[in-house]
């Protein structure tokens, strides 16, 4: 029977009522893709080690005091860069030894901008080593981390008893180019991880790393 049923409405349906792809907010963001590229695109190269500041951890959280009394807060940004292998999403990770695993980046400069920083520490962990440069394309934030102490543990929010963090770790999503040449510094390996090896392993490679299924599942991947 026509016009039965609830809730009855007083305008018939039309096409246009219909269609739920049309945002009330514009600026909403339904389908955010991301083009990634085959692993066997890039090339990989080495260049000399690149040493970690600090000998030690006693000494990384030492020095983060004392920076933290002239500076304040530490800034840290890290890279997110994408591949696909086998028709699977993978994310470029730097290996040092056999079970530490970071993304690339680093501390900013006291009043650096944080993406013209994330380049220069991009560049310096992978960019090129004859001189040439290296075009990085920042896109989206996909991750704040804090540290509300000086210690290692960092939690996705400020904890509500926290005033003063200590370390802001913020995370980017690197579109990379069809093609690129990585160099690698010697003293480390760069591994494509997938998706699903990270998903729920903060024992093998820590909580930041272990979240990225999660941080980047709002995208739509594209596989070129």
């Amino acid at each position: 029977m026509s016009g039965t049923g609830w809730p009855r409405s007083a305008v018939p349906p039309t096409n246009l009522s219909r269609q739920t792809s049309m945002p009330k907010n514009p600026s909403l963001t339904l389908s955010r893709t991301v083009n990634l590229y085959p692993l066997t695109n890039y090339t990989f190269g080495t260049k000399d080690p690149l040493f970690e500041k600090d000998p030690s951890v006693p000494a990384r959280f030492q020095r983060m005091r004392d920076e933290y009394d002239k500076f304040g807060m530490r800034r840290s940004v890290d890279g997110v860069l994408l591949v696909h292998e086998h028709g699977l999403p993978h994310v470029l990770l730097l290996q040092l030894g056999t079970t530490f695993f970071k993304l690339p980046g680093g501390e900013l400069n006291p009043g650096e901008d944080e993406v013209e920083g994330l380049k220069r520490l991009m560049t310096e962990t992978l960019g090129r080593s004859d001189g040439s440069s290296t075009d990085w394309t920042i896109e989206d934030t996909i991750g704040n981390w804090w540290r509300p102490n000086f210690e290692p543990a960092q939690y996705p929010y400020i904890p509500p008893h926290i005033t003063k963090p200590k370390e802001h770790r913020k995370l980017f999503l690197v579109q990379l180019n069809e093609k690129a040449y990585f160099a690698v510094p010697r003293n480390y390996k760069l591994v494509a991880a997938p998706l699903f090896e990270l998903y729920d392993n903060a024992q093998g490679y820590g909580p930041i790393i272990s979240s990225l299924p999660q941080a980047l599942g709002r995208f739509n991947f594209i596989y070129m």
